[in-house]
């Protein structure tokens, strides 16, 4: 019998945990953050940083992507994403890193505090407690306390939000738009939400379901929004799903096509995260690309909404969580579970 995805009931049967109550509350999550950042004390900088980093892992980590692009679009700064033990050997002093742990006790994210805090650097740890709160709070380095209990993936907002607030307050990007940001991420709510007409998240959903997603940015930071995408439907559907960017692919996986047919995969489907202003050469790739597949792959196109950088970042993002949990109920899964990943940490931590 086919799942209805009209009835709440219906979607919310396998989310005991309330992960869609979670996604249609984010911009208020965002406010919260805000709010948390601007009473926060901040790193103290002599003059503005060389280098900012941003260390954590999985929806941790997942802000810190936003923040690059938004450095990379009109930053004062080099930004990188550290998702690894390892702090890069050109950090030192006179940059910054922030640390993000949503638990505190991610143990990639603690050993390159530690490297951070050999190295020199600034150090500001955002996170709801655990050991990184204690270890910054014992070196005297500022600390953002987000609130806790929700699954790290559900907690972008509160992970991101201060690392950009902060990063305008450095000195290395220009105020942003958030309150225009957090207003387009409550109107996409009521035009996702399961009773909404016409859905286009549930839509996509149906077409992805019993399939290969593909994820295709139309350009770089489009492509880090379909990595966002890949992760919330690993994490929430439990359905893998592959991604990369233009124009990189032209140059290799357009070839990784050819045999397609005969991996024994029942359906490729094919979306393109967009921000509609792309060049002209940018949409005759996607044009060309999408001609030469046609028969093995079927393609959706999901445009990004605002004026603002921000907001376009923000809207592309979140259209993907809520296709995210709709998939997950057409697989019959709990959004919330992580099993795979628990018993992950619990052979490492015999290590």
């Amino acid at each position: 019998m086919p799942i209805n995805l009209d009835d709440r009931a219906v979607v919310t049967e396998l989310d005991p945990k309330g992960m869609l109550g979670l996604v249609e509350a984010f911009g208020d999550q965002c406010r919260n953050a805000l709010l948390i950042a601007q009473q926060s004390e901040m790193p103290t900088t002599e003059s503005i940083p060389g280098v900012v980093a941003l260390a954590g892992m999985g929806g941790s980590a997942a802000g810190g992507d936003f923040v690059r692009a938004l450095m990379d679009d009109h930053g004062g700064a080099a930004f990188v994403v550290v998702r690894d033990y390892h702090l890069p050997n050109y950090i030192g002093v006179g940059d910054v890193v922030f640390c993000a742990s949503y638990s505190g006790n991610t143990e990639e994210t603690l050993s390159v505090y530690e490297q951070a805090k050999k190295a020199g650097a600034k150090i500001m740890a955002v996170t709801s407690g655990g050991r990184l709160a204690e270890m910054a709070r014992e070196d005297g380095n500022p600390v953002c306390i987000v609130p806790g209990g929700q699954p790290p993936r559900s907690a972008l907002g509160l992970m991101m939000v201060p690392v950009l607030y902060i990063c305008t307050k450095l000195k290395v990007l220009h105020d942003q738009p958030f309150e225009d940001a957090f207003a387009l991420l409550d109107t996409m709510a009521k035009e996702l939400t399961v009773e909404a007409a016409g859905n286009p998240a549930k839509k996509l959903a149906l077409a992805l379901h019993g399939n290969l997603p593909i994820l295709y940015g139309l350009g770089t930071w489009q492509g880090l929004i379909a990595n966002r995408w890949r992760s919330q439907i690993n994490e929430n559907a439990k359905q893998l799903a592959f991604f990369n960017s233009y124009p990189e692919l032209n140059h290799n996986e357009i070839l990784g096509w050819v045999n397609a047919d005969k991996l024994g995969v029942s359906k490729y489907v094919g979306v393109v995260l967009q921000d509609g202003t792309e060049s002209d050469k940018m949409k005759k790739r996607a044009e060309v690309t999408e001609r030469l597949l046609k028969d093995v792959c079927e393609f959706h196109h999901v445009t990004a909404r605002g004026e603002s950088l921000l907001e376009r970042l923000l809207s592309l993002a979140y259209f993907g969580d809520f296709v995210s949990i709709y998939l997950a109920r057409l697989n019959n899964v709990d959004p919330e579970t992580i099993e795979s990943i628990n018993v992950l940490k619990d052979e490492l931590a015999k290590v």
